[in-house]
Formats: C-alpha cells, sequence, structure tokens
C-alpha cells in the first residue's frame, strides 16, 4: 500500500479534498490519515465470473496535515510515497501557478535544510570514512542542486544513490502529481500548470461523498465530470509511482495487488506472501480479458488461453496469476 500526502497552501482545498477522497472526518492539530480502496471494475466482473466469497480492493492511503508545510507537517510528508499538490484554480483572485511555486519552494528549503545538516555530519565522519567520503560526494551534488532552486528529480542518480537520498525523506524525490481545485461545472482544461496535472472540484466532491455510488455519478454527470475525483487522483498516483495492478481469482476471492512496472513474476509473487516468492517455481498467467472472453478462470485455460512463465517473466497490467511455490 502507498501513502500519497496531500499538500497545499491555506485556503487551497487540501483538507476539503482529502475529506472528498476519503470520505473520513479529520482531527485538528493532528495528521489525518486515511485508507480508501483503489476503484477497480475488473474486480466485480472477476467476483460474478468466479463467484468468490470475497472481493479485496488494492489500497490508497492519504495523508493530510493541518498546518500544511509546518515541521510536524514536513515529518509527516517525508514518509509518504508521492505527495499531491493542490492549488486553488477558482475566483478572481486565483493564482495557481504561483501557489504551485510557493509549494515547490517550501519543498526545496526543506530538502536543502535536511541536506546541509547531514553534509556537516558526513564532513566530519569523512575524515576518518571511505564509506563516509562517498556519501559526502551525494550529499554535495544534492545540496548544488537543490542550491540552486532544481528538486533532487532532476539528477540521474544511480540505485544505491537513490536508496541512500530517499533515506532521508527527500520530497522532492518524490513523484508530485498537482491537482488543480476548480469550480463546480468547470472544464477539465487546467492553463498554467504542468502537463498531465489534474482538474478536481474538491466542493463537488466533498458533496457526492459518501453518496449511493449511482447517485454520486448521476451527479457529478450533471456538472460534466465524468470520472470522480477519486479514481483520478489514484490514476495519476499509480502513473507518477510507476506502478501496475495485478490480480488473482478463484472462489475464495477475486483481489487487486500492485507492484511496480517492470517487476518479474517472483517479485509479484512476493506482494501476496513472502513465502510465494521464497519458494516460487512458476507463475499460471492469464490476461483478464481473456478470463472475460472465456468467461471463467477454467474455461481460458481449457481453451488454451493460460500461460506458464518462469522466474524472468515480466507481469503486466491486469495479469491474474495463479503462483506454483514449494517452501
Amino acid at each position: 500500500m502507498k501513502d500519497v500526502g496531500i499538500v497545499g497552501v491555506p485556503y487551497s482545498g487540501k483538507t476539503t479534498l482529502f475529506k472528498a477522497l476519503t470520505s473520513a472526518g479529520t482531527a485538528g492539530g493532528r495528521s489525518n490519515q486515511a485508507v480508501v480502496d483503489v476503484p477497480d471494475e475488473r474486480l466485480k466482473v472477476l467476483t460474478d465470473l468466479e463467484g468468490s466469497k470475497k472481493t479485496v480492493h488494492a489500497k490508497v492511503r492519504f495523508v493530510d496535515v493541518p498546518g500544511g508545510l509546518t515541521a510536524q507537517g514536513i515529518a509527516e510528508f517525508r514518509q509518504t510515497d508521492a505527495l499531491c499538490i493542490v492549488v486553488r484554480s477558482y475566483g478572481p483572485d486565483a493564482d495557481p501557478a504561483g501557489e504551485l511555486g510557493t509549494v515547490e519552494a517550501e519543498l526545496l528549503l526543506a530538502d536543502l535544510a535536511s541536506i546541509e545538516s547531514a553534509l556537516e555530519k558526513g564532513r566530519k565522519k569523512a575524515r576518518s570514512s571511505a564509506e563516509a567520503r562517498r556519501e559526502v560526494d551525494i550529499l554535495e551534488r544534492a545540496h548544488a542542486l537543490l542550491d540552486s532552486e532544481r528538486s533532487l528529480r532532476e539528477e540521474k542518480w544511480d540505485e544505491d544513490e537513490l536508496k541512500f537520498l530517499r533515506g532521508f525523506g527527500a520530497l522532492t524525490l518524490k513523484p508530485w502529481i498537482v491537482a488543480a481545485n476548480v469550480a463546480e461545472g468547470a472544464s477539465d482544461e487546467v492553463g498554467g500548470l504542468p502537463d498531465g496535472s489534474l482538474a478536481v472540484s474538491a466542493s463537488l466532491e466533498a458533496e457526492v461523498a459518501g453518496m449511493d455510488e449511482s447517485e454520486a455519478r448521476d451527479l457529478l454527470a450533471g456538472f460534466g465530470v465524468e470520472e470522480p475525483g477519486l479514481g483520478k487522483v489514484i490514476r495519476a498516483s499509480y502513473r507518477a509511482l510507476d506502478l501496475i495492478t495485478f490480480l488473482t481469482t478463484g472462489e475464495d476471492e477475486s483481489r487487486a495487488w500492485e507492484v511496480g512496472r517492470g517487476a518479474k513474476a517472483p517479485e509479484a509473487a512476493g506482494v501476496i506472501h513472502s513465502d510465494l516468492e521464497r519458494g516460487f517455481i512458476r507463475a499460471e498467467v492469464v490476461h483478464y480479458d481473456d478470463i472475460v472472453a472465456a468467461g471463467s478462470w477454467s474455461d481460458a485455460k481449457a481453451q488454451g488461453r493460460l500461460r506458464v512463465e518462469g522466474k524472468d517473466y515480466e507481469v503486466k497490467e491486469g495479469d491474474c496469476l495463479n503462483i506454483r511455490f514449494a517452501v
């Protein structure tokens, strides 16, 4: 499960969006956290086809901190996997690009302070440690980047360097999603913001939060909104984090799982349970589309749509897996 921090300047609507996405209340003075299901219509189809007793969605946790980018907020957001930056894009005084610039500057300064502190300590250790000298080299590159008002994402880091910097919870190394908080019924077009920015009406989404799904969709459709904000934000989060969804299905349950794009079959097996990765033998794979076309997993197998894949198989979006293992 991934954590997405919701960030914004005061009055951007970030907490309203948090409530809308999660249908959860807020607790003044503390971080607000809520776990939500990742919308996936394929699960209901598989549940019906296989007669599954349970349907289990993948999960995402949203985190909102009252007051925003305070010391407490920065500490909370360092623990997240991605940041959703909310900017107000309605009203005559709206300046979404300016708000985004303000948030970016705050995140850069927070990382700069963290790197400067680590650099000071690292230089002392580097006098007697080769490993510390390597770490200082990384920190000096990071400091130069931040000092020139550029995010850490703009540098090419190798895996070891990334692992080291992630240990600081570097905010400008995390994927960012920009959500323009627009007026009810406004166009999805967002001007002056980076490509891929989302348009979401936090107030409208909050109004439909907790409603029956079909009623909510009808109300949103009346304002020209084709997809609820939760789906938009989660899809953008998955893209930013480079995640895909694979599925398992059967009589007991139909379930969605997240894994990084490019993951091999044993890694996907490990998402289900560590024993499956440790004792991985092979993966039986049928794509979701083939199960639907055949009518069930067993029918797909009977029609020759099932493939047997080994340790080097790269899992694809929508694959349904059955892992064979021995421990």
